[in-house]
């Protein structure tokens, strides 16, 4: 059995962060959102792995995903040139599929429940297509499954007067059938081919579609909200299991209130760090108060007053001085290579 990680959005939700990387490769407790859904499916034994891309982003990708295939991994990458929707995303993978079965995990999407039960549902022939469901808040705002017993009867891209409140939270097995859905379905009234419509195709077609239900979290990460409410509930679960500051990190007169992770070759100084804070190698920080953010590599932050919270800074960001007051609180969102000084300096 293969898996599929569709990663070809281009993240304008995720503006400024998203303007020289995809959104898959920005960091969730220091490590990539990409690199959770292969290690998803590693842990149900899948090693064959195509990953869906935008073309511009084709060494972004190569640069990051290029250890994994010396882990007994075979990653492929394969391309999406229009923005065509989740179906259109699914069928460039045909030719790399075949006939045999196979995950396929939205790359923007963090899961913690086991894709055990998807993959031998599909696997085992029980069914030709397995859906994993959760509760939802604001069904209008999701794909929604309308279930009878163990089946999927109905299912509707985010319907303005939902049935249900099991929303599809992207994670699918599917048989080959689904490809010949993609090609009978059209175009939804935004212009894209929704894997939902492909779904109840393949329920109007009396093929067996059934569900498998989480109630553990799960994060979509296409917003800053959505990218910091992930680091905070994985920092958790990390935090559970491991200490999370490298050996390799320089901390001085620092007071740390877990759970954070702290990269390598890190040298902060006169800070409070935490909680909800992850940090990538490199960063430079003096005489700050941080929580509730994240902090890629090489950021630089110096005498900034007042605290920083739900921030996010690109790499090689640089602040330093800002004249925040003591008693605020203060956010960024910051892209890649910025430099924010208050003496006029540029």
């Amino acid at each position: 059995m293969k898996g599929i990680i569709l990663s070809a959005g281009r993240g304008t939700r995720l503006k400024p962060l998203s303007f020289t990387q995809p959104k898959t490769l920005l960091s969730i407790a220091n490590k990539p959102v990409i690199k959770y859904c292969i290690e998803s499916l590693l842990n149900v034994g899948i090693t064959e792995i195509g990953i869906v891309i935008n073309p511009d982003y084709k060494q972004a990708f190569e640069e990051h995903l290029r250890e994994e295939n010396h882990l007994g991994i075979s990653i492929t990458l394969l391309y999406q040139y229009e923005q065509k929707g989740i179906s259109d995303a699914v069928k460039q993978a045909k030719a790399f599929i075949g006939k045999e079965p196979f995950l396929l995990l939205l790359g923007d999407n963090l899961i913690q429940e086991s894709l055990i039960q998807l993959k031998e549902s599909v696997q085992s022939k029980q069914a030709n297509a397995s859906i994993m469901l959760a509760k939802v808040k604001t069904p209008q705002d999701y794909g929604i499954a309308e279930v009878k017993g163990n089946q999927i009867i109905r299912i509707v891209e985010k319907p303005q007067q939902p049935q249900s409140d099991l929303a599809v939270i992207g994670a699918y097995a599917f048989d080959s059938s689904i490809f010949q859905a993609i090609e009978s379905i059209l175009p939804s009234k935004r212009g894209e081919y929704e894997i939902t419509d492909a779904i109840q195709w393949l329920i109007d077609q009396n093929y067996h579609v059934t569900y498998t239900y989480t109630a553990k979290k799960y994060s979509d990460v296409g917003t800053i909200d959505r990218l910091l409410e992930a680091n905070r509930w994985v920092l958790e679960e990390i935090a559970k299991k491991r200490t999370m500051i490298s050996p390799h990190a320089q901390l001085k007169k620092c007071t740390i209130i877990e759970p954070v992770v702290i990269g390598g070759e890190c040298k902060i100084t006169n800070a409070t760090i935490g909680p909800y804070v992850s940090i990538q190698s490199g960063a430079q920080i003096t005489n700050c108060r941080i929580k509730e953010s994240i902090i890629l590599d090489n950021v630089t932050l110096e005498f900034i007053q007042g605290t920083i919270i739900n921030s996010v800074f690109g790499k090689n960001t640089k602040i330093i001085n800002n004249p925040g007051r003591k008693d605020k609180s203060i956010s960024f969102i910051v892209g890649e290579h910025s430099f924010i000084c208050n003496d006029g300096a540029e």
